[in-house]
């Protein structure tokens, strides 16, 4: 009988090795013969799953995005009051600050995947702006939640809230990285920002 082989998991595998790589050497330095290594697996293994190292790359993007929501999810699910559209707002918040090593791993190579894709074609093909993309559609319908619920005036800007406070937490997140601010600050900053948004709107 063949051996059964469980593609999604040997998929994570190489995409864990890729993550290790990048966090250990940078991800420039990362290459598919080194995640071979990594995994032990073959390189042949490697391209069979991923033609080429972009595709590796955003591969690794889209499950830590899918790690990050699965974070933000689990910390609204311990929770005791409701899940109001502004405290959702919060803990997305207190979850894009890298404070953590799974969300500075997140941070790191996705602010690394940016800078490559800058004077990388091939690297740039692939839509690895959605993920920001996608996170944006989100935090602009919780706005719109919390306008439809009176708590965000008639006259605030959802989809600008949504762009604001992404630009705020990925600069906030950058700072915490090289050690500009800690991440005590960076959370207190988004929260006081949060804070003036609901509060001004109001005026």
């Amino acid at each position: 009988m063949p051996k059964f082989v469980d593609h999604e998991e040997r998929c994570n595998e190489i995409i864990h090795a890729l993550i290790k790589l990048a966090t250990r050497i940078g991800l420039h330095e990362v290459t598919m013969r080194a995640v071979a290594a990594e995994a032990n697996v073959s390189l042949r293994l490697v391209q069979y799953y991923f033609t080429d190292k972009a595709g590796l790359m955003h591969a690794a993007l889209l499950k830590l995005e899918a790690d990050s929501h699965q974070r933000w999810a689990d910390r609204l699910s311990g929770e005791i009051t409701s899940e109001s559209p502004r405290r959702i707002l919060e803990i997305f918040a207190n979850e894009a600050i890298p404070n953590e090593p799974d969300s500075r791993t997140f941070h790191l190579v996705w602010l690394s995947y940016a800078v490559i894709a800058m004077t990388d074609s091939v690297m740039a093909s692939h839509p690895f702006a959605d993920g920001p993309k996608r996170l944006e559609r989100q935090l602009c319908n919780l706005f719109m939640e919390c306008q439809r619920e009176g708590s965000l005036p008639a006259q605030a800007n959802p989809s600008f809230e949504a762009t604001r406070l992404i630009a705020l937490v990925h600069g906030l997140g950058t700072s915490v990285m090289i050690g500009h601010v800690d991440a005590a600050a960076a959370i207190a900053v988004t929260q006081r920002h949060l804070d003036d948004v609901f509060k001004q709107t109001k005026m």
